[in-house]
Formats: C-alpha cells, structure tokens, sequence
C-alpha cells in the first residue's frame, strides 16, 4: 500500500516532468521541520515555464489526488513559485533563482529521495538550452 503523501508527491513530480521541469530533487525534510514531510525542488528555463510546471502541479495533485494547495507564492513574476500543500511544499525556480537561493545548501542534512519519487520518468539534470549568438 502506498502511503498517501509519497502518492501526491509522486502526482505531482510526474506534472512538474511533463512539463519539461528539470534538476528536480526530492528531500525528505520530517526528520529536521515541522513544516512539511518533503521539500520538492525544480528547474525551469524561464518564468513562463515555471508558471506553466505550477499549473500543472496544481491541476495535476486537484484532479488525481483531490488536494488543493494551502498556499501558492511568487506566481508574479515568477521566478520561485512555492505550492505548499501542507504535507510537501514544491519549489519551481528559475535557474538563477535556484542557485541564488540555494535550499539544497540550507536543507544538507535531509536525505535525497528523488528516486523513490521519479519512478520510471526521466528527469534531466542540468537541461539548460544553450544560448545562441
């Protein structure tokens, strides 16, 4: 039987991934906050690409797991959206937001789970469009 929560973060990986996300990591977080069981983490190109991950998620987690978010951040401008769903909150950054911020620094001690998480997707790692002159 698969718990609950590991299903909604499953849900929700396999829209931020059809949605060409990228870099993403899942951390399991309940050893070290309260706030949350899970922290998922995810790359985009752009804003509007984060945007359009966020919608995903969000539509994705309603209709298959009949969650709805306890609270969305950032969607303008868009370069870290946060949706946190209470048991796991899913962090979508611009790359250069992601590593301005650094959460996988801040989160160190938390155990990196994303392949119980992924499954049989394949998420690119650092997928970046190279830039033309």
């Amino acid at each position: 039987m698969t718990d609950p929560i590991q299903q909604r973060v499953r849900t929700a990986v396999s829209a931020a991934v059809d949605k060409k996300a990228f870099d993403l990591d899942v951390l399991a977080v309940a050893e070290l906050t309260s706030i949350a069981d899970y922290f998922v983490l995810c790359s985009a190109n752009n804003e509007r690409q984060t945007q359009a991950i966020a919608d995903s998620v969000l539509e994705k987690v309603r209709k298959d797991e009949g969650v709805k978010p306890l609270l969305v951040e950032g969607a303008t401008p868009g370069r870290w959206i946060l949706v946190d769903f209470g048991d796991f909150i899913f962090h979508i950054f611009t790359e250069e937001c992601r590593r301005y911020y650094g959460l996988e620094r801040l989160w160190g001690d938390a155990p990196n789970v994303t392949a119980e998480f992924a499954g049989e997707a394949e998420v690119p790692r650092n997928a970046r469009r190279k830039k033309t002159s």
